[in-house]
């Protein structure tokens, strides 16, 4: 744990980092790659809408059903003539799912489905759910979804700038695609519970953003009063010094969500759990990954587009060519001194922390020295 804690300092003064921004088309790749292949998953198999959002009927079995989960499905099929969806409870009891049934056909067929697991008809639980009701479920969750992201996009111009709401909206929506994908291609049902799994992974995944764009903004303030960085070194020196903190945060968040996904839900054989953690598991990792990997990249990106960007580059290889360095080794926080070309009353530029100062003598009164 110590080497771990002296390897964040380490990132976070700049003595050592890695060059996430230089390789951001090798990031890019591998996010598109992955992006298709969700995208083909959901083409292929689709969502499987749960009855919360197509309408249909749940029955609830007694504990301790000694029928097996197959058996189980295809005694509600035969007696409803529609696909089954069964899971085996913890207390041994089991949830069967008939979707696209009216309350007729759900009465009947909960006297079947008693007579095949020799049961009592008034011991099988049965809640019918309208498909209006699930039509107008599924219409909230995308207009929920919709208002979020809009928000999100304001807050983020306002607090910072348009480059960096487009860059955190393509890291939300990259993570969206994927765990959408994810839930095709597993097979897992969507419910209100899957939804409320989403909104918080967005949540998660614009926190761990800003708090790399709040890091690039402060370093970056008054970037053109120097010539020793260019945006995109400063980008990712602000990636490093946040990259521990984002490491640890999601390791923590995500050792709870795998208890309740293979423990709660693998074990337990709980279906809601299921549905929100695989929502949130997948959601945190892929936050995380575009928090770092994505959404900074493409800020570097598109400000280094700038006129005033292209103009500092120019400046910084000119002066780098000049004296011979390469600025990888070099301490972030210097003066105007050392740059040599701004003017005296300049403010200093804010690229990073500042660990010396060079401005002594500065600001003495004049008088004699007692």
């Amino acid at each position: 744990m110590s080497k771990l804690g002296n390897l964040g300092a380490r990132l976070h003064h700049g003595e050592v980092g890695y060059d996430f921004v230089k390789n951001r088309k090798i990031w890019y790749g591998i996010s598109i790659l992955i992006t298709i292949t969700a995208i083909v998953g959901l083409a292929v198999r689709g969502l499987h809408m749960g009855i919360e959002f197509q309408g249909g009927a749940v029955f609830t079995t007694p504990k301790n059903m000694s029928v097996s989960v197959a058996k189980a499905e295809e005694y509600a099929e035969e007696a409803s003539g529609h696909d089954a969806i069964v899971q085996k409870l913890g207390d041994g009891s089991m949830r069967i799912q008939v979707a696209g049934i009216d309350t007729n056909t759900s009465d009947k067929i909960k006297d079947t489905l008693a007579e095949d697991l020799k049961v009592d008809a008034e011991q099988i639980n049965a809640e019918l759910v309208g498909p209006s009701w699930g039509e107008q479920i599924a219409n909230k969750a995308w207009q929920g979804l919709g208002i979020f992201l809009i928000l999100v996009v304001i807050y983020l111009a306002i607090a910072f700038e348009w480059r960096m709401a487009l860059a955190a909206f393509v890291a939300l929506i990259h993570d969206i695609t994927i765990t959408v994908g994810i839930y095709a291609l597993v097979g897992f049902e969507v419910t209100p519970g899957t939804v409320i799994g989403l909104l918080t992974i967005l949540g998660y995944s614009l926190y761990d953003t800003v708090v790399v764009f709040d890091s690039l903004k402060e370093q970056t303030r008054d970037i053109t009063k120097q010539t020793r960085w260019t945006y995109s070194e400063i980008a990712n020196r602000s990636i490093n010094s946040t990259l521990v903190r984002s490491i640890n945060t999601t390791v923590v968040a995500l050792l709870p969500v795998a208890g309740l996904l293979f423990i709660g839900g693998g074990v337990l054989g709980a279906g809601m759990l299921n549905d929100i953690s695989l929502s949130l598991f997948v959601g945190l990792a892929a936050g995380a990954y575009s928090s770092i990997f994505i959404a900074t990249p493409l800020v570097a990106d598109l400000k280094e587009r700038e006129p005033a960007m292209k103009s500092l580059k120019k400046r910084v290889l000119a002066k780098r060519a000049q004296t011979g360095t390469t600025g990888e080794s070099e301490d972030v926080a210097v003066s105007d001194e050392e740059y040599g070309d701004e003017p005296e009353d300049a403010a200093p530029a804010v690229v990073g922390p500042r660990d010396r100062q060079t401005s002594r003598g500065r600001g003495r009164p004049s008088g004699k020295r007692r």
